[in-house]
């Protein structure tokens, strides 16, 4: 019997082993089989495919994102079916408390911080670096589970909370692509965010030499996702700059004294604190240390004026026991300041306006006078950030 070839076999049954010449594909066929792999990879290296959540990593719910417009498009599947070796085209996988359907694309996306997404393009979006990128940054030193995050769960719920009522802001860190140099060292107490993920430096260790003979220290620096590592103070410094996300996040406080002036704010304010005069049980028997604690543009004489017939000012009159003059002051910010500051020390009553509508006011605190000055001469001095009021002591103490 002859023996004959695998493709002389074939050719005897009549198959045509030839491989079919690929379809030509578009450069936007490209891009999205380039998305749906950094996808893949994303899979390969979590085990599972990504999804939404206020505790994941922002490229896992851009991801997510990705994903959910692929699976989408009938084009993009017809694209992608050869390459989906992991399932993740099967609709039925799509985790039922997805939300997305229910938030505007452009809006979703201008919540994680990412600019809009290309007209009817499902895969390139804006401002995001490939997954390898990002993790080069992510792998400068090794990262394990952080055994006391719950000790600092509060300051990162915190700083989110500074971020969204704009009492803290960001800033881009060092010198970026506009030329403007920016503040790039890094010390205890600092906040940035890096890889999509807050970090915060809680230690910085004794000054060590580098091998070009610069100084450097260890760093203990913990990250938003629960995890932290021993970071040498220049590898994050160099990650700060690699990432074009990379940014400072602003002292407690922020910005407060500018040379520009919002909309809504003067060049100048006044912080005013107020005693009520109100029978109240509650107020009366707290008079010395409860007070009102405001910001205002105008004349304080005239903001009272109607106190009795105002819920904010618990319907009584008041008096004026202080008031501090700032300039160039971002008004707005100030009083949230002020507000969050004191926060542990809030008056919690309510009381029915001349409607019999219950109100319960938010800018009344347990805080005696002299720690209201304190408060004022540590924002003046920008030492604000290094402090926090303890409601049982009623001073300020160092965080």
């Amino acid at each position: 019997m002859v023996e004959l070839s695998d493709l002389e076999l074939l050719d005897a049954l009549g198959v045509d082993a030839k491989p079919d010449k690929k379809a030509g594909r578009t450069p936007r066929d490209e891009r999205v089989i380039a998305g749906f792999g950094e996808i893949q990879q994303f899979v390969e290296q979590h085990g599972c495919a990504p999804a939404h959540g206020e505790d994941r990593n922002i490229f896992e719910r851009l991801y997510a994102v990705r994903l959910e417009r692929i699976r989408g498009s009938e084009e993009c599947r017809t694209i992608l079916y050869a390459f989906d070796h992991q399932g993740l085209l099967d609709t039925s996988s799509i985790p039922d408390e997805t939300p997305i359907d229910q938030i505007e694309d452009d809006e979703l996306l201008s919540q994680l911080g990412v600019g809009e997404l290309p007209e009817n393009d499902v895969t390139r979006l804006k401002h995001v670096k490939p997954r390898a990128e990002v993790r080069a940054a992510e792998e400068i030193a090794d990262r394990t589970p952080c055994e006391d995050f719950d000790s600092f769960r509060a300051i990162f719920e915190a700083v989110q909370k500074d971020l969204v009522d704009g009492i803290r802001e960001t800033r881009p860190f060092g010198k970026k692509e506009t030329g403007i140099e920016h503040d790039a060292s890094i010390a205890k107490g600092d906040l940035f965010i890096l890889s999509g993920q807050v970090v915060y430096v809680v230690h910085v260790g004794e000054p060590i030499k580098a091998p070009n003979g610069e100084q450097d220290a260890r760093l203990r620096v913990i990250y938003s996702n629960g995890t932290e590592s021993d970071i040498l103070r220049r590898s994050l410094q160099r990650a700060l700059y690699k990432d074009e996300a990379g940014r400072r996040i602003t002292d407690f406080g922020g910005p407060l004294f500018s040379s520009v002036s919002d909309d809504e704010d003067l060049a100048s304010g006044t912080i005013y604190v107020l005693k009520s005069k109100s029978s109240d049980p509650v107020v009366s028997q707290h008079r010395t240390i409860l007070h009102k604690i405001g910001v205002t543009g105008g004349d304080v004489g005239r903001r009272i004026a109607n106190a009795a017939q105002d819920p904010t000012f618990l319907m009584a009159d008041v008096e004026v026991v202080a008031t501090y003059e700032l300039y160039n002051i971002n008004r707005t910010k100030l009083e949230k300041l002020l507000h969050r500051f004191f926060a542990g020390a809030r008056l919690d009553l309510e009381i029915s306006d001349r409607f019999g509508h219950p109100i319960k006011p938010q800018e009344w605190f347990f805080v005696p006078v002299p720690a209201i000055d304190d408060a004022v001469d540590k924002i003046r001095n920008g030492t604000i950030g290094e402090y926090k009021f303890d409601p049982s002591t009623a001073q300020l103490e160092p965080r």
